[in-house]
């Protein structure tokens, strides 16, 4: 009896709604008008003239280089003043030890894409891609074996940059960069950068920069502002990876904990004075952001992704 009853009453309410169909689509005028191609904005130009494609931006420039952090307005306004190089960085969400949060890789990516799109003045960032292949997911391995890391497929990850890097290209933008900071992110954006250089050939560059990933590069040329490891504590961390991700946030490193735990130290390398590690940190994103522009410049001049280099030695990262 109950079933019924529910069965007469979802009925009751379907045939409500399909009565109310016919009445909107009347008050909208009979049928649906047709799209104004002046429309921008997720809104309707004859409705509100700030949905019009070229209507004045009512707000002063944002102060930002993300994607995310912009209106509709600024993109648009941005890629007419000359931004149109974007850049996609790929992070990952994965274990590092009892200090860094899983989320290692995109604080280091706020912290150097930011420094990187300033320094190029024509460049905007993407948000980061946090979610990259990390293992296997059934069974777990890699870093799927601890919890918290979430990983993706590979052809997942790469259908997410293709999609990714496709939508910037139709909006007109017409340099696109990969840029990962984790190694298993590599082979992924080499593959798709190439592949979407060859079928957007003569309307849009689309490269991989191999050179931002290179993190033993990075330890060397601190070494001459004192910041040299003198052991290895065999975690998934390293002091410059910490110092990259504290310049972003600091909680992100466990700082505050850490100092007052006595635990603020790694491979060697005290991190518990916050002035040396600004100093440090600053030095580091600094390095890695000329580098970087450094390989744009030459994919650029090559018109598409360097060859690959020499396998890089296993490190922290």
């Amino acid at each position: 009896m109950k079933r019924t009853l529910m069965g007469v009453g979802a009925m009751t309410v379907v045939a409500g709604l399909l009565a109310f169909a016919p009445v909107a689509e009347a008050q909208g005028g009979g049928q649906r008008r047709a799209p104004d191609p002046r429309s921008m904005g997720g809104g309707d130009c004859r409705d509100n003239p700030l949905n019009c494609k070229d209507a004045p931006n009512p707000l002063p420039k944002a102060d930002t280089v993300w994607l995310e952090e912009m209106t509709w307005m600024d993109v648009r306004d941005a890629m007419a003043a000359g931004k149109t190089t974007v850049i996609i960085p790929t992070g990952g969400h994965e274990p590092n030890g009892p200090w860094l949060a899983l989320g290692k890789h995109n604080y280091v990516l706020t912290a150097n894409c930011d420094a990187i799109a300033r320094k190029m003045g024509n460049a905007l960032c993407a948000p980061v891609i946090k979610h990259v292949p990390e293992g296997g997911i059934d069974p777990p391995t890699g870093h799927m074996t601890s919890p918290g890391t979430i990983s993706l497929r590979e052809d997942t990850f790469r259908a997410l940059l293709t999609d990714t890097a496709e939508s910037l290209v139709a909006h007109g933008f017409k340099q696109v960069f990969f840029i990962g900071d984790s190694g298993g992110n590599q082979a992924g954006q080499r593959a798709v950068a190439e592949a979407l250089n060859a079928k957007h050939a003569g309307k849009a560059l689309v490269a991989h920069i191999q050179e931002y990933y290179d993190y033993a590069s990075v330890a060397k040329h601190m070494e001459q502002f004192g910041l040299k490891e003198t052991k290895s504590e065999n975690m998934h961390d390293d002091p410059i990876i910490t110092l990259n991700m504290f310049i972003d946030d600091p909680d992100s490193v466990r700082y505050d904990a850490r100092v007052k735990a006595g635990t603020a130290t790694i491979n060697g390398v005290d991190v518990s004075n916050e002035a040396k590690n600004t100093e440090w940190a600053k030095q580091i994103v600094a390095f890695r952001t000329e580098k970087t522009i450094e390989a744009i410049n030459k994919a650029i001049a090559n018109k598409g992704t360097l060859p690959a280099p020499p396998r890089q030695r296993p490190g922290a990262e």
